[in-house]
């Protein structure tokens, strides 16, 4: 056997097993109830022993020190993606097994970040990191292929925004950027969380339907909902930072979040100085009172797409049905999407519908 044919099959061994994992991982995060909790676990389990067998394929072979960084990347995924599945098996054993596997969910995201730069490598990859209805567009694929992600402002950037820092930011550009107007999607991690891996529950959608995306970190554990204020300025600049920096669409800047995000996507996107166009906040906190203090003017014809999770433990789905009461009566156009197997997770799959709501084409 040639070295190519070595490597080849090396990379075989190892990139569709990691792919299929973070694929697993990435849906046992979408399901994660509680009470289900053991079934979640009990169906991902499959995907780690071929891993681990990838992995070991894949580290037995001399690699010529051109390839280092992919080696690099390949490796930081697959050792993140097979922590994410021990944790997930582990949990169930400790006293609060939810608490456990939404650590494992955190290993899995970072797995999920850390095997994106070989979308520029690998051309299953690249597929990978798309929409499923756009895998097959030939000339997307081929843009993202030919693209630099060297390229200043495009791609995957971060500013004051390391796991352990707050009140910086985390932004996507698609590498095939060329100076078009694209739509702006600021959004707002739920409460405890981080800009730096909200951001990759958006980066497909971005990437497949193209926008500006910006997931700023809260400058304190979660919103500053009882002084809007605070971080409503720092959502207000950064709007300005994204039309300073990139062509963005002044009828398309949507504001969206989850859980304490979602909340304040509420508290912070009606206010009558906001500068977002349209407001999508997903299984949120809402208070009918909120609407006495709100300009009428403000949510006459707000566009908003709401969604809420029937099994959601955290905020029952009849707040959601209040929220669309509520928004209806003041005459905001609220799309309501009430999803029956969602918990107190993001769902993923609403983003290309979200994109396509935004640009009218829904």
């Amino acid at each position: 056997m040639s070295d190519t044919d070595e490597l080849l099959e090396a990379t075989t061994a190892l990139v569709l097993p990691l792919l299929h994992a973070l694929d697993a991982l990435n849906q046992a995060g979408r399901l994660m109830h509680p009470p289900a909790l053991a079934e979640v676990v009990e169906a991902i389990a499959q995907y780690r022993d071929p891993l681990e067998s990838g992995r070991q394929t894949f580290t037995q072979v001399a690699w010529p020190e051109h390839l280092e960084e992919f080696t690099l990347f390949a490796n930081m995924s697959t050792t993140l993606a097979l922590r994410a599945f021990d944790g997930f098996a582990a949990a169930m054993q400790q006293p609060e097994p939810a608490m456990a596997a939404y650590k494992a969910m955190g290993l899995a995201t970072q797995a999920y970040a850390a095997a994106y730069p070989l979308a520029a490598m690998l051309p299953p990859v690249n597929r990978f990191y798309l929409e499923p209805e756009v895998r097959e567009d030939e000339q997307l694929q081929q843009k993202l292929m030919a693209a630099d992600p060297e390229r200043a402002n495009v791609g995957v950037m971060h500013a004051d925004n390391a796991s352990d820092q707050r009140g910086g930011f985390s932004v996507y550009v698609p590498e095939y950027y060329e100076g078009e107007s694209l739509p702006l999607v600021m959004a707002l991690h739920g409460g405890s969380g981080h800009g730096r891996q909200f951001l990759w529950s958006w980066l497909r959608a971005a990437r497949s339907n193209p926008c500006v995306l910006i997931a700023p970190t809260s400058s304190d554990r979660t919103w500053s909902l009882m002084n809007p204020e605070t971080d409503s300025q720092r959502l207000l600049g950064l709007v300005t930072y994204a039309q300073e920096h990139w062509q963005v669409d002044p009828a398309r800047i949507l504001l969206t979040g989850m859980s304490d995000g979602g909340t304040f996507s509420y508290v912070s996107g009606l206010q009558s100085d906001s500068p977002f166009t349209h407001l999508a906040p997903c299984s949120a906190s809402f208070h009918p009172m909120l609407m006495e203090v709100v300009d009428p003017a403000r949510a006459q014809g707000l566009p908003v797409y709401l969604m809420h999770g029937a099994l959601d433990w955290m905020f029952p789905v009849s707040v959601a049905r209040e929220a669309h009461a509520s928004l209806s009566a003041a005459g905001a156009q609220v799309v309501y999407r009430e999803i029956e197997n969602l918990s107190h997770t993001y769902p993923q799959e609403e983003n290309p519908a979200i994109l396509r709501w935004l640009a009218g084409t829904n």
